[in-house]
């Protein structure tokens, strides 16, 4: 029985029973799939072969396949889930009547376990293929440690080995996600560093860096490459960690149902595109269907803005050029990007999928900066109880937007965002922004030139 909105509780939980089976791909609706992934010595499309060197061989057929629209989520990883899912539903009551607004605004509560995020859903997946490979270990990079501490868990329960390149920033901003990490029994090497080529090339490049999502990627794949009976994994980016994402807009899909909700704008926090294409995934099937219409919104942050004002090109994955190229809105695989706070979203380019969604303007990006973010996020802490990350804080911003100009206009518009997770180890960051220290730097034109310059698809007309 559908209930009313005015009825909608707090918080909607699913059963258990109600999880979802399967993981949806959303290449399978689209009319315009997105580009291949290509090998950079020869220009032509990554072969399951060579892609497999690098990565799980189950993890590289679901990167290709554009085709199939839903995968079985395997049961281990399903009992698994049920140590954190479902995830709730809340309605935000009381961030409506502080915003004194007649949207209605909803968020996809993905903070509730250890790792403090949405990535735990991939990270087990990942895991899981990895150990029924018979791997020994895996390699990865990590930004704001969210994904490190995912994997690291994921591992600990398959017994695999787990290295583990944070971005040295983020390293020296937050010890204690490192000290997760080492708890779990992960290895955790600040990025660059001088234990790989690829590290010390660009150490030496750029004296004094504080790294970048882009490096650590590097120095994880030259590690797994390196290491017999292991491969690279990764949280973000790559197609197969949004097809895993997945059950986050399959659970708020399902629970909104239960009420007769229908979103008008679906918002999420945007650095490689897991969470926000994860959570918008049922939704933009409807929309490709032609079923249904949504607002799609991605916000991203002024300094690393690559959807905002990146060029759509063929670019490499990583700072170092060791992993294929992809097709994406990119700010260029050289860029490093300010020590932003939000060290989940500096990521030099955006997923293949959502890059070619956003290019056939379906969905929609915007940028914002750090001071505005963290007052969004001090606001929603003190109405809502939760302490938000840095990352999230960019869609709670973008909601508290919308919710502002419904206020204006009168229409009762209803809003969901991805509140992806947690801010306890980002203290530092929320000390700077209380002492007035926090800087919002914004890259020029000209600093963005020089690094579309470097793109090798940037103005190449055979890619």
């Amino acid at each position: 029985m559908m209930k009313k909105n005015n009825e909608v509780p707090y918080k909607i939980y699913l059963e258990e029973s109600e999880l979802p089976k399967q993981w949806y791909n959303i290449r399978a609706d689209m009319k315009n799939k997105p580009a291949p992934l290509l090998n950079p010595a020869t220009l032509k499309p990554m072969t399951q072969e060579e892609l497999s060197v690098v990565f799980c061989e189950e993890l590289v057929k679901q990167e290709i396949d554009d085709q199939t629209a839903f995968f079985d989520i395997p049961e281990e990883i399903i009992e698994f889930y049920k140590m954190y899912r479902p995830a709730p539903l809340v309605r935000a009551y009381f961030l409506e009547e502080k915003l004194k607004t007649p949207a209605k605004i909803y968020y996809k509560f993905e903070g509730n376990n250890t790792s403090g995020s949405h990535k735990l859903n991939s990270a087990i997946a990942q895991a899981y293929y990895a150990k029924k490979q018979g791997l020994k270990g895996v390699t990865t990079e990590t930004g704001a440690g969210q994904w490190g501490t995912a994997l690291s868990m994921a591992c600990s329960y398959f017994d695999l080995d787990c290295q583990v390149y944070m971005v040295k920033v983020s390293y020296e901003q937050k010890p204690f996600r490192r000290e997760v990490m080492r708890t779990y029994g992960a290895q955790v090497t600040p990025s660059p560093s001088e234990f790989t080529e690829v590290g010390r090339k660009i150490l030496a490049e750029h004296p004094g860096t504080g790294g970048s999502l882009g490096c650590a990627i590097s120095e994880a794949v030259e590690v797994a490459l390196g290491k017999e009976g292991y491969r690279y994994v990764l949280g973000s980016v790559l197609n197969q960690v949004l097809l895993h994402q997945s059950v986050i807009g399959l659970e708020a899909k399902t629970a909104m149902d239960k009420y007769g909700i229908s979103p008008d704008v679906i918002i999420g926090c945007a650095g490689g595109g897991s969470n926000l294409g994860g959570l918008m995934a049922p939704f933009i099937r409807e929309k490709l269907k032609g079923e249904k219409d949504y607002q799609f919104i991605a916000i991203e942050p002024a300094s690393c803005p690559s959807i905002t004002r990146g060029v759509y090109a063929y670019d490499f994955c990583d700072t170092g050029k060791v992993c294929p190229l992809s097709k994406m809105y990119t700010l260029g695989s050289g860029f490093m990007p300010s020590p932003n706070h939000a060290g989940g979203l500096r990521y030099h380019g955006m997923n293949s999928v959502l890059s070619q969604l956003f290019e056939d303007k379906l969905i929609e990006a915007r940028s914002v900066g750090q001071t505005e973010v963290f007052e969004a996020a001090e606001l929603f802490a003190r109405v809502e109880g939760t302490l938000p990350a840095p990352e999230s804080a960019h869609a709670i911003k973008g909601a508290i937007d919308e919710a502002l100009k419904c206020k204006e206009t009168g229409e009762e518009k209803t809003i969901l965002f991805g509140l992806t997770g947690t801010g306890y180890f980002d203290m530092k960051a929320y000390e700077k922004f209380h002492n007035g220290e926090m800087s919002d730097y914004v890259p020029t034109d000209e600093e963005l030139q020089a690094s579309f310059d470097g793109i090798i698809g940037y103005n190449n007309p055979k890619l």
